[in-house]
């Protein structure tokens, strides 16, 4: 047994089927079965049921994965654990939601790896439920995400912005007032299984607002290119770190009872990264102060 072929288990278990593995972990699907074959005889237990057209995990070696991403995690925080400050360094696979990957997370990536070379990030998009999921399974070592209603035990959150919604509308409506807005024109919807998309529709069932639905995207570039194209109103977040050259809209508040969405950072507690993803959150905290993606960002990273 190896922490390769520990890692090829977990990688079964997180991905389902053999060929998927596979190419989580750089072999061939030759060698993933290889590679379980010999666990089984090594511990003498059945970890595959393999009377189904696709192996399955049987219960103990569900149990066993379990066990894996234990002696994995203390293997990976094995040598960070005693070089400190120094271990700045080496792959992070980072989560991020589609809203913040034209803004925050290029900044605040271009100042981490300006300030330490050795670090590379793996950037996966997603939406919050999804990426707090591969957290979970340990597919990530963090992950930019709104704080969800309830965080998994033995996880941390670290806030980074509070963005309250605002009302997205074409210069060329003829009013300023949201509500007016939302009850004559069509309704371009954040996507439902975003948590942000669940806090805007709470919000319209709570002011009894009902709108005329268009379409439903969760790419706020997208949402605001329609509303630019006056094909209807939107509620977004207002993005702490503003893009370069953002589109000529309406952006009105929705009252002092606005729902806010709080973008923060989530990680393991017992993560072996603690001490570049705490560097990650202070430069994004530094990008959130200057508040637009550009030069400046950078230079402050000097």
């Amino acid at each position: 047994m190896s922490i390769r072929t520990l890692r090829t288990l977990i990688a079964v278990h997180d991905h389902k089927t053999f060929s998927a593995a596979a190419d989580a972990v750089y072999v061939t699907h030759a060698a993933v079965s290889q590679q379980m074959r010999g666990l089984e005889e090594s511990w003498g237990v059945q970890l595959f049921d393999r009377s189904k057209r696709t192996p399955e995990l049987t219960p103990l070696g569900r149990a066993l994965v379990a066990k894996a991403r234990d002696v994995v995690r203390a293997y990976d925080q094995m040598l960070p654990s005693v070089l400190g400050e120094s271990s700045v360094s080496g792959e992070v696979k980072l989560g991020a939601l589609p809203t913040t990957l034209t803004t925050l997370v290029p900044s605040a990536i271009s100042m981490l790896v300006k300030t330490y070379p050795k670090v590379h990030v793996r950037l996966f998009p997603g939406l919050t439920n999804q990426l707090m999921s591969q957290l979970e399974r340990g597919a990530l070592d963090a992950a930019l995400v709104t704080r969800p209603q309830l965080m998994p035990p033995g996880f941390e959150f670290r806030e980074i912005a509070e963005e309250p919604l605002q009302l997205l509308a074409s210069l060329d409506t003829g009013s300023d007032d949201p509500f007016e807005l939302l009850a004559k024109h069509p309704f371009i919807r954040f996507n439902r299984e975003a948590v942000v998309g669940h806090m805007i529709e709470s919000w319209l069932q709570r002011k009894n607002i009902r709108v005329n639905e268009a379409m439903e995207l969760d790419s706020l570039e997208a949402i605001s290119s329609m509303v630019y194209a006056n094909l209807g109103v939107a509620i977004a977040p207002r993005r702490a770190v503003q893009p370069n050259n953002p589109l000529p809209l309406k952006r009105l508040p929705l009252g002092e009872d606005a729902p806010i969405r709080r973008l923060g950072l989530a990680y393991p507690q017992d993560t072996a990264r603690g001490r570049v993803l705490s560097e990650l959150h202070s430069i994004c905290l530094r990008s959130v102060t200057i508040g637009a993606f550009g030069p400046s960002p950078l230079a402050t990273a000097e």
